[in-house]
């Protein structure tokens, strides 16, 4: 027969109906075997979210300044600017609309909630080797030292570190995602706040697609009035992009419709081959628009203040971690746990909640960067033009 290989989404969909409908029959002691499991399993979380940091964001670094260039420089700069906007606009839009979604007695709630989770039957310890901040500060004195020395020794080795932290994060944490979330959401219907978080989150993800087209549409009239090209034209042919993202999850595996339709809109083949494949891994508009919009919905949630000199560090930050999000389905969000937990005070709960509202709209984001690349090579196109 052949073998039916579930993508990660309906994974994490079936994991929320199969937490919610088991409650109902599960005995307690059963429960608490699954709350055992997610307590172990988010204490390896945070022993490997560093080590994330670290094998991924060194090794990038590396090879974006040892490649220095002009036009490498000024599309790092036109890419990062454009996941900044895109969360800084999240992040006004969110504040604006969210209150009103969310009840007032949400805090309440999710505080009795978290009195009442059923307990683990034991619980293992399993430090991280530094804070999470440690570790990025440490990836941008290596990554930067590895520059400037040209080291390749040390190049090599954060390289071959990468690969395995890429490997722990496809081998030991996407496949336990599922279970993990089964874990939470079991637990979340056992304490009765379950229902309310699912109708918040209807209302959050309804928002945030909204943002996301508005956010191309913007995006491309500034190139479109920069290159004196119709805007709503060019993102018409962007489109074939779009659902090719929305099928396959990943910029990677979209680079050439992207860089072919790129071409279409008039950018210069150079241009596209060098633009297109470089903004699939730095170029994170639409995935950081999300993690905006469902951190602050759980801020709001759970009565944490919030405020946007608050939210202006963690998106800078959140910018930099996202540029090492390795190539698999909802490598954004694991790459932004250690950011969640530092600067905005997560808890295990609260990154398990982001994962599954993330992955339920990972397509949608991927199909905004992937379409956003398209821009931003219109932009440089244009400007290399100018400079000649």
């Amino acid at each position: 027969m052949k073998k039916v290989n579930l993508g990660l989404l309906p994974q994490i969909l079936i994991a929320i109906v199969l937490g919610i409908v088991c409650d109902f029959w599960m005995p307690l002691s059963l429960i608490r075997v699954f709350s055992t499991f997610n307590s172990l399993f988010s204490e390896f979380l945070g022993f490997i979210i560093p080590l994330i940091i670290v094998g991924l964001v060194t090794p990038a670094i590396a090879n974006i300044g040892r490649e220095a260039g002009r036009m490498l420089l000024i599309t790092v700069g036109f890419a990062y600017a454009a996941t900044l906007l895109s969360g800084l606009m999240s992040y006004f839009v969110s504040a604006s609309t969210f209150p009103a979604i969310i009840s007032n007695n949400s805090a309440v709630l999710y505080e009795q909630a978290q009195a009442s989770e059923p307990a683990s039957y034991f619980s293992i310890s399993i430090p991280p080797l530094m804070s999470v901040m440690t570790a990025l500060i440490l990836s941008f004195v290596l990554g930067l030292g590895i520059v400037y020395t040209n080291s390749q020794t040390l190049k090599k080795i954060f390289e071959e570190s990468g690969n395995i932290i890429s490997l722990v994060i496809q081998v030991a944490i996407i496949p336990l995602l599922p279970l993990y979330i089964f874990g939470i959401f079991l637990k979340m219907t056992e304490t009765g706040q379950v229902f309310q978080i699912l109708a918040v989150f209807a209302g959050i993800i309804g928002i945030i697609f909204i943002m996301h087209i508005f956010w191309l549409i913007f995006l491309y009239c500034i190139a479109g009035g920069y290159s004196h090209k119709n805007p709503f034209k060019m993102l018409k042919n962007m489109m074939p992009a779009y659902f090719t993202a929305l099928g396959t999850q990943s910029s990677a595996a979209t680079i050439p419709v992207t860089m072919a339709q790129t071409i279409k809109n008039g950018v210069s083949e150079g241009i596209a081959s060098f633009v297109v494949p470089l903004c699939a891994t730095i170029h994170l508009s639409g995935s950081m628009l999300k993690i905006v919009a469902c951190s602050l919905a759980l801020m709001i949630m759970q009565g944490h203040p919030y405020s946007f000199h608050l939210y202006f560090g963690f998106i800078c930050m959140l910018g930099v971690t996202m540029i090492a999000a390795p190539g698999v389905p909802g490598g954004a969000i694991m790459a932004a746990l250690g950011v969640l937990s530092s600067m905005l005070g997560f808890t295990d709960q609260d990154q398990a909640l982001m994962i599954a509202l993330y992955i339920a709209m990972d397509c949608f984001g991927t199909a905004c960067n992937v379409t956003g690349d398209g821009a931003i090579a219109l932009i440089i196109d244009k400007l290399m033009v100018k400079k000649e």
